[in-house]
């Protein structure tokens, strides 16, 4: 989902799929703005010759790339044409899993998407990057390392079906530094998704999915449709059911050419292309940064396509306004009763209207034609909307408003009146033989309507973090065995997040608890106490030594100290860092030892001193200082903790930077945790800027999400503790 080019994506995919074709349509007449924007008529006037010229484009287009629709048949795939909303989900959301009951709260999850923005229709979720990378365990391990396994996502998944919505997964062909999975990535998606009776794939940085997946996914005999973040390849629309328009209707970028007519301030509206080559393909707008997606949702309703509800972006809270997620509510609720209108292959987008800057789309149905209909103007407009060929026993309702329209009968024209709210929304409906499900359909929504949106709130805001407390340990006043004396000092805490993406805007990284809102880049003067800190980072042996005395074992054990065996760790690893220990279970550590883990300044005063040294050594990156570095698709293992003594820190602390990453603090809000790693470590696979960074400098640290402890557990994260001075 990072990917912004068509470029990038292809070589992402493996240069698989046949070349893009040209943005310019074979007709002149007709033209494509970008991947997926078709410009409509540039006069209103024009409409009739342009619709026939884009269907001409249409029939041309279907011969040019042989298309043939028998995807779109499948009883198995028919969910696709009808799921309109659609969020992505990282797995690492507190309303999704509670770590503490060991459970998944999908009815949690979902009760509070139907209370905000009347709920979903199907979910992407998201196990896998940030923080994959952090060690070798590739794309199907993070799956599996989910909780409980296949049996536990399995039952998760059928949570959801339990409430009506589908399940989809991600699949990353940029996935080729870790683990190799021993068969072809369409195989074994194919194959856990199947186990787990999964719905569909989302291509994550793909133009396309490509066709081996469709064979794959087949084989099984449970079949699952596809969703490329880019569809850019016209031929792939076959077996690519569904699509994002990735931020492209609020941001088109469009083709020289003289203006509409028809065009404002708020510019034009634009066809979906795939939706016009196909009208039983759907699309998920992803506009995941946007903060007002008013434009996004008008262009959504006028093609009868859908939004990706996308609000949890990497572990950065990016919640949609009142005034969106009443939006939301209101067209999910109009396009889910219409949804057999909305694929009508007679669908007439940009239908005259009367008013300027009005839109319209046509979609006539088995007995009833319905209009979609924005206004782009940032005013009200009332009175008369438009007007119909008049037929006899015709009746017209208001859909939006949940009323029956009288018309105005003029020049053998029915003329349509009606209100349309600033920036608003309008449904039309035809029928002669308006139903039981109608009238509770009007119901609702002169319910709904009843309040204008525009009383809703545009404001958006950031979600506010709280930071995990740590209790003071009991006062020692000698350094205990292993420990380094840390002074106090007055201290210029500096640092900055690594987050790959976000860049800087409110709600990055973490809120420090002098902050008033979470951001990438720290700056604090502090004066911290005297401590003392770990010379080494946790070993084996000693974690060994606890393990003995306390008999502990976790309630969620999985992964836990994952590399030792039969209760001990492998021979000559007593002096290597442990790992495969979850936040918690350092802690557990800590309190045994009569210690804490240490906060963040801490561990970086201990680090740094205070005069601001780039690595615990000095200003300047020496390789020979830390362990090497592997690139290979497994992790081998970090170096003994005292291996580098040159690298020691102004204090003499050891071990720092480079062999393993090493828990410090906790930060959450309501939906969101995550934990600051420092130090970086010795692995770093090969082949994709995705995988999560390292932060070797002594200014940066790393946002590692968190869900449960064997989740969280890793190959390449151990910790150190610190203990307050007398």
């Amino acid at each position: 989902m990072r990917c912004k080019s068509a470029v990038c994506s292809l070589l992402i995919a493996g240069a698989t799929l046949w070349s893009a074709p040209a943005l310019h349509a074979q007709d002149p007449a007709v033209r494509v703005v970008s991947n997926s924007l078709m410009e409509g008529p540039a006069d209103p006037q024009d409409f009739h010759k342009w619709l026939a010229d884009m269907k001409r484009w249409r029939h041309e287009q279907r011969v040019r790339i042989g298309y043939d629709d028998a995807e779109y048949k499948r009883p198995e795939l028919k969910w696709t044409q009808s799921s309109y909303m659609q969020p992505q989900m990282m797995i690492e959301d507190r309303y999704f899993y509670d770590p503490v009951a060991g459970k998944y709260t999908v009815d949690r999850y979902l009760d509070d998407l139907e209370n905000r923005y009347g709920g979903i229709d199907a979910v992407l979720v998201w196990p896998t990057y940030p923080n994959i990378g952090i060690d070798s365990r590739n794309q199907f391990d993070m799956f599996h390392d989910m909780p409980g396994g296949i049996d536990g996502i399995k039952q998760m998944v059928a949570d959801f079906h339990r409430r009506h919505v589908r399940v989809l997964f991600p699949v990353m062909l940029w996935d080729q530094g870790t683990h190799n999975p021993g068969k072809p990535e369409a195989e074994a998606l194919a194959e856990e998704l199947t186990a787990v009776n999964a719905d569909g794939v989302n291509g994550d940085t793909m133009i396309a999915v490509p066709r081996s997946f469709r064979i794959a996914s087949d084989k099984t005999g449970h079949p699952l449709a596809f969703e490329p973040e880019h569809l850019t390849q016209d031929e792939a629309l076959a077996y690519n059911n569904m699509d994002w328009a990735q931020a492209e209707p609020a941001n088109p970028q469009p083709k020289p050419g003289p203006m509409r007519k028809y065009q404002g301030v708020a510019g034009p509206m634009y066809v979906n292309k795939y939706k016009w080559l196909e009208t039983r393909h759907m699309t998920n707008i992803s506009d995941r940064w946007q903060r007002d997606k008013n434009v996004d949702l008008q262009y959504a309703f006028f093609n009868g396509v859908g939004m990706e509800t996308w609000e949890n972006i990497w572990g950065i809270w990016n919640g949609m306004t009142e005034r969106d997620s009443e939006t939301v509510r209101r067209i999910a609720k109009i396009e889910r009763h219409f949804s057999a209108d909305l694929v009508s292959a007679d669908w007439e987008p940009h239908w005259p209207m009367l008013r300027f800057q009005v839109y319209a789309s046509k979609w006539p149905g088995d007995g009833e034609t319905l209009w979609t209909i924005v206004n782009r103007n940032e005013f009200d407009l009332l009175g008369e909307q438009m007007e119909v060929p008049v037929e006899a026993g015709m009746r017209y309702f208001d859909v939006w408003h949940g009323v029956e329209l009288r018309p105005a009968i003029r020049d053998g024209k029915a003329v349509l009146s009606f209100d349309m709210e600033a920036e608003g929304f309008g449904a039309i409906l035809a029928t002669k033989n308006p139903d039981e499900k109608l009238h509770a359909l009007l119901g609702e929504m002169k319910k709904l309507n009843a309040v204008r949106l525009d009383s809703f709130s545009k404001h958006w805001s950031v979600l506010p973090q709280k930071m995990t407390e740590i209790a003071k340990t009991k006062p020692a006043p000698a350094a205990p065995e292993g420990m380094v004396k840390i002074p106090a000092a007055s201290f210029n805490f500096e640092i900055e997040g690594i987050e790959i993406e976000g860049g800087n805007i409110a709600g990055v990284d973490f809120q420090y608890p002098w902050e008033n809102i979470a951001q990438r880049r720290h700056k604090h003067w502090m004066q911290v106490e005297s401590f003392y800190i770990d010379k080494y980072p946790v070993t084996n042996a000693q974690f060994k030594k606890f393990m003995d005395a306390t008999k502990y074992h976790p309630r969620d054990d999985h992964n836990f100290l994952k590399d030792w065996k039969d209760g001990t760790y492998p021979a000559g690893w007593e002096q290597k860092p442990v790992t495969w220990v979850s936040l918690e279970d350092a802690r557990a550590y800590a309190a045994w030892a009569g210690k804490r883990l240490p906060h963040e300044w801490e561990w970086q005063l201990a680090a740094q001193g205070t005069d601001g040294r780039s690595y615990p050594w000095g200003d300047r990156w020496n390789a020979a200082m830390v362990p090497k570095t592997n690139r290979s698709r497994e992790a081998s293992g970090p170096e003994n903790v005292n291996t580098h003594p040159q690298a020691a820190s102004p204090y003499g602390v050891e071990d720092l930077v480079g062999n393993v990453w090493q828990w410090t603090d906790e930060y959450m809000d309501d939906h969101t945790r995550a934990a600051v790693l420092r130090g970086g470590s010795y692995y770093k696979p090969m082949g994709s800027l995705w995988y999560f960074p390292q932060a070797y400098a002594l200014d940066q640290h790393g946002k590692y999400l968190m869900m449960s402890p064997g989740r969280d557990r890793a190959a390449t994260i151990g910790f150190r503790c610190v203990v307050d001075a007398r």
